[in-house]
């Protein structure tokens, strides 16, 4: 059953963690996510590791990283968009190796994408990408993004080019997590949303958190996160006891 009151409910990890594993999102790099979750991961005392992104085989490195983890101790596994998706499943999955997870800004639920505003706008970029080249496709999402995240985007995706199209059809084309799935999670998990972000709708987070057997939901907005992006690791490492 889903935790409906994260402002008075802890969750309680199955295990003490030894290395917090953190998985950036679509078109995002290791930076973005250390800052996101390194500061709360050290708080905490555990060694951290941020994956960086491999466009030749995204999800695959992802999922490299958190068994290399693993193999050190328990990992609490923490993601961001695609990499929350990743996260989860890796938790359902490795029930032995994992003590808990943050899944912050969940995009989708189940395979069919169709209407999945985040695989609309990967397969979309890709194919500007391609048909324009980097750096006029760079000019334009700076011209209709906030400042926070074009400038971490320009980062990302001049870091991953040439191969930036390859990844994003990957992440365009990834079969998201389905309700049986997200109920076979055995760990407590931290869901973050942002109540404005049309991208990764709340209503996605909040049909996650039916879903897991247990979960607490924490709702943020696109300008705490663009102030701050440690507020997902602040919030997410909080939610445990």
């Amino acid at each position: 059953m889903a935790l409906k009151s994260p402002e008075t409910i802890r969750l309680k990890p199955s295990g003490r963690a030894m290395v917090a594993v953190a998985l950036p999102g679509t078109g995002s790099d290791a930076d973005f996510a250390r800052r996101a979750f390194g500061a709360a991961a050290a708080a905490s005392g555990l060694e951290f590791v941020a994956a960086e992104p491999d466009p030749r085989g995204l999800v695959a490195g992802y999922r490299a990283a958190l068994d290399a983890a693993a193999a050190r101790g328990p990992v609490l596994a923490a993601g961001i968009s695609l990499g929350a998706a990743i996260a989860v499943e890796w938790a359902a999955e490795h029930p032995g190796s994992v003590t808990a997870v943050i899944a912050a800004l969940p995009a989708w639920t189940g395979a069919d994408t169709t209407d999945c505003p985040a695989a609309l706008s990967a397969a979309f970029t890709a194919d500007r990408l391609a048909a324009d080249g980097l750096e006029p496709v760079i000019e334009g999402m700076r011209a209709t993004s906030p400042a926070w995240l074009a400038d971490a985007l320009t980062q990302s995706w001049r870091a991953q080019w040439p191969q930036l199209p390859r990844a994003l059809r990957e992440a365009a084309g990834y079969a998201w997590p389905d309700v049986e799935r997200l109920g076979s999670v055995g760990v407590p998990v931290a869901l973050v949303a942002a109540i404005d972000d049309p991208v990764h709708p709340l209503a996605v987070a909040e049909q996650w958190a039916e879903a897991i057997p247990e979960a607490a939901l924490y709702r943020i907005t696109l300008d705490e996160l663009g102030a701050d992006p440690a507020i997902l690791g602040r919030i997410g490492f909080a939610a445990f006891d």
